[in-house]
């Protein structure tokens, strides 16, 4: 059998670790657990995901249990598309704080950056870094999230200190929007 095929052995990690490896037991999980919030934080205003250009309702149920996992906010304009997509999509027992953005969308991210918020779109851009390349946040940030087809208007990319791309060797263009928006939040979180 293909040495790729068979399930990896704890030997086999511990041979490319060079120390031993030891399984997690219940005790470890059960302290892993209690140490997990058992209430969400309001707004520490350090992390925001911004899925302002999101049509699909699915994504923006994602990317609402993606901000309760790494301790951001959500930011959502204050239109019906939102309230129903977060109402269908909300599967969290209290959710994490969310910004309702009820002027134009460029205004909210002027004003994001006017107050000092580092502003990152995530979008296949000319100039964008590779994910690997991100810091972690180490002051407000505004993550943009654009459109599934479209992406961040480039009206809002003019407001933007840094694009970040995902690399990828399939044949799509780009992840879904909530798996991208995850994978750079977890990143700037410094949990990636």
């Amino acid at each position: 059998m293909a040495p790729w095929r068979r399930e990896a052995r704890p030997d086999d990690l511990e041979e490319h670790l060079g120390e031993p490896v030891t399984r997690p037991d219940r005790y470890a999980r059960a302290q892993l657990r209690e140490q997990r919030r058992h209430h969400p934080r309001s707004c520490a205003g350090h992390l925001i995901l911004a899925p302002l250009w999101v049509a699909y309702q699915a994504n923006l149920g994602t990317l609402l249990r993606t901000c309760d996992a790494v301790g951001a906010c959500l930011a959502v304009p204050d239109t019906p598309h939102y309230a129903e997509a977060l109402a269908k999509g909300d599967t969290l027992p209290r959710r994490p704080h969310i910004h309702r953005v009820r002027r134009s969308k460029e205004t909210w991210v002027r004003n994001e950056r006017d107050r000092g918020a580092r502003v990152v779109a995530v979008e296949l851009a000319d100039g964008a870094i590779p994910l690997v390349l991100l810091e972690p946040a180490r002051r407000r940030t505004v993550v943009l999230l654009g459109h599934e087809h479209h992406g961040v208007p480039d009206e809002a990319m003019e407001l933007c200190d840094v694009a970040v791309q995902i690399p990828m060797l399939g044949v799509g263009h780009s992840l879904n929007v909530a798996v991208a928006g995850s994978l750079v939040a977890y990143r700037l979180a410094g949990l990636a």
